[in-house]
């Protein structure tokens, strides 16, 4: 894998450099990290194909429009000897690219923020600011436009998760279930990698005796920086069961959720983002749901569904969601409420 474009090109002595490097990299979420890297091996590795070259810096006008060319029309219809069609056959070859077809607009944008990501970090103009460059892809979008997917086929309503919570057996690994599932819908559809991220040092017991309280302090969100993300709360059922984890596994400092061993003790490192989409789609299967029938994502859907269901104010909801648009989650109400809209009534 090649290493990401560190550090910025100054002045600065090898060792200010290297600190530099660091900073960057303590800097950025462990997720962005992830995706910068896979971004980065797709760029080389076509770069390579179609320019028989590695990347340069600053990156040429001719090689960023190619990429956006290549990437904004179906290569499956395209001639066998097409040059994109035969660098995305290799790239398929070596797993980095799923099919011919015409990638979705935000997968290249994606990766077209990465190489945006880049060059500032070299300090250097991008070459994607170039009008030619910006109305190319515009129109790209344009032309690949199409309907928005739901990230999960259905949102994880209470019911639902009455359903999944119900499963959730005696001992540590039901324990730890039932707790990640409470948390991650009733403290306001947590995404996977928040909840994976979590630490014990960011759960607050002290109001729990008293009031039932506990409070969550997450240390950045995808719509928030650190230290910018409110406390969240739980209570009732949700704080019971994380309180029950906390003590069975005796978890004092560290990851909060953990794999457990097949001796069933709970291992010291964290809980992956696949350790939590599996945990759902076992207690789905397990609950005689298809697997299918939802994903993580369906718990953050799902919150969002129910509170439009139970007359929760979209502001009130928004409030632990944490989502940045208000039009975004009041998608989810617009869908739940078409039905009580009085235009609908106008004939009647």
């Amino acid at each position: 894998m090649p290493p990401l474009p560190l550090p910025v090109q100054t002045q600065l002595t090898a060792d200010d450099q290297e600190a530099l490097t660091n900073l960057f990299i303590r800097g950025t979420p462990e997720n962005t990290l992830r995706a910068y890297e896979r971004d980065l091996v797709y760029i080389t590795t076509w770069r390579q194909l179609v320019f028989r070259g590695e990347p340069e810096w600053p990156e040429r006008e001719e090689v960023v429009l190619r990429f956006i060319l290549d990437h904004a029309r179906d290569l499956s219809t395209a001639d066998v000897s097409d040059r994109a069609r035969m660098a995305a056959e290799a790239l398929i070859a070596v797993g980095l690219r799923r099919t011919l077809a015409c990638p979705a607009p935000s997968t290249l944008d994606r990766r077209i923020a990465s190489w945006r990501a880049f060059h500032r970090m070299k300090n250097l103009a991008s070459p994607f600011d170039a009008p030619i460059v910006r109305q190319t892809r515009g129109k790209a979008k344009r032309v690949a436009a199409r309907p928005k997917h739901s990230k999960s086929a259905k949102p994880i309503v209470r019911d639902i998760l009455e359903k999944m919570l119900a499963t959730c057996e005696p001992g540590l690994r039901g324990t730890r279930d039932r707790a990640i599932l409470s948390l991650g819908w009733a403290s306001g559809g947590r995404r996977r990698s928040e909840i994976a991220g979590l630490r014990r040092e960011d759960i607050d017991l002290e109001d729990f005796e008293r009031r039932g309280l506990v409070w969550i302090r997450l240390v950045e969100t995808k719509t928030t920086t650190r230290d910018k993300t409110p406390k969240l709360v739980l209570k009732g059922i949700a704080a019971h069961a994380l309180v029950a984890w906390i003590d069975a596994a005796e978890i004092e400092a560290g990851p909060l959720f953990r794999p457990i061993s097949k001796a069933g003790r709970p291992l010291a490192r964290k809980l992956s983002v696949d350790g939590i989409y599996q945990i759902v789609k076992q207690r789905l299967e397990k609950a005689g749901l298809p697997r299918e029938l939802a994903s993580p994502h369906g718990l953050r859907s799902g919150f969002l569904t129910q509170a439009a269901l139970d007359g929760v104010p979209v502001q009130a909801a928004m409030q632990l969601s944490l989502h940045a648009s208000l039009a975004q989650a009041s998608g989810y109400y617009a869908d739940v409420n078409l039905d009580q809209n009085q235009a609908t009534d106008m004939l009647e």
